[in-house]
């Protein structure tokens, strides 16, 4: 009888694979920002959310058709999946909204406030200890965020308030998403999100006025962006298979770098000097957090190439 050997691959191999993964995913993810951004000027936020999510829900149903995954959750991780896809849910409804009025730039560099948020929850909702390095991280993180939703600034009200709700879901999403981790399938979370996402895009069609369906070209860029917004998260999901969340966390900074670009070159909108400073002061906190985690992640997969097989 023929038994086929798996040959497992080295540390460094699978951490590079995730990080290609990932970068593929920071691309789709920001794409579809700047392209949410462009149609939410034309369109209402939830006629554009409708087709995203609708998108993602067919995705995902082809997903757990060609996986063979059962849709029935255990029951002792229903509510945490529930309240996982209402977080997802209440980012794409605040973050879309957010766009219409906001620079894509600014309201990026507010949403990645989120890891700084995870580690001021991480103490209650995860029973982490948080350090004197990390407290500093956070604080200095919402001192950039000041800088550019500062007083007499030209940001609106509502549009920062949304954005800040969109940050805070995220990091709520990413604490259940630990809770789930080894005990929900990657399908199931994938096909569970879709659904609960796409019931709150329809709750939600009252607010859009006025409600009229998108023309052929528009339609197509709703459509585009759903793929996108599924792509992206396939990707991650992937990526985190493969590593540890926390070691590939610098590359979230990516997407900001991208979000700034796209806010100039697209859109013609340049954050001003403190607005830019801030955007950094958000990078460097977050990176300040991330950063030691990277550095040993990537020594230990150095090592594991040189070690003689």
């Amino acid at each position: 009888m023929h038994v086929p050997i798996t040959i497992a691959r080295p540390a460094h191999a699978l951490w590079l694979q995730a990080c290609g993964i990932f970068l593929c995913a920071m691309v789709a993810l920001a794409t579809l920002d700047m392209l949410a951004k462009d149609l939410v000027a034309r369109h209402p936020a939830p006629v554009v959310n409708l087709v995203r999510y609708g998108v993602v829900l067919m995705m995902a149903m082809v997903l757990m058709q060609v996986r063979g995954s059962a849709w029935r959750l255990n029951a002792e991780h229903r509510s945490t999946m529930i309240w996982r896809g209402v977080m997802l849910g209440t980012v794409g409804l605040t973050f879309m909204q957010a766009l219409h009025t906001m620079p894509l730039a600014e309201a990026t560099a507010i949403y990645f406030l989120s890891p700084l948020i995870i580690v001021a929850l991480s103490p209650w909702m995860l029973g982490e200890q948080v350090h004197r390095r990390q407290v500093a991280a956070v604080l200095t993180g919402f001192a950039g965020m000041l800088l550019i939703v500062r007083p007499g600034g030209a940001l609106p009200l509502a549009g920062t308030v949304l954005m800040l709700m969109a940050a805070g879901a995220y990091a709520m999403l990413q604490i259940l998403t630990r809770r789930l981790a080894g005990k929900v399938s990657m399908e199931q979370q994938f096909a569970w999100t879709a659904v609960i996402c796409t019931v709150m895009t329809v709750l939600s069609l009252p607010s859009a006025d006025p409600l009229a369906w998108p023309g052929p070209r528009d339609l197509a860029l709703m459509v585009l962006v759903g793929m996108l917004s599924g792509l992206g998260q396939y990707l991650l999901i992937k990526a985190f298979q493969k590593v540890s969340a926390s070691s590939l966390a610098p590359f979230n900074y990516f997407h900001l770098l991208l979000a700034v670009l796209f806010s100039v070159l697209v859109f013609g909108q340049r954050p001003d000097t403190l607005s830019l400073l801030g955007i950094a002061v958000i990078a460097c906190a977050g990176l300040a957090l991330t950063l030691p985690v990277f550095r040993t992640q990537l020594a230990a997969a150095l090592a594991s190439r040189q070690t003689p097989r």
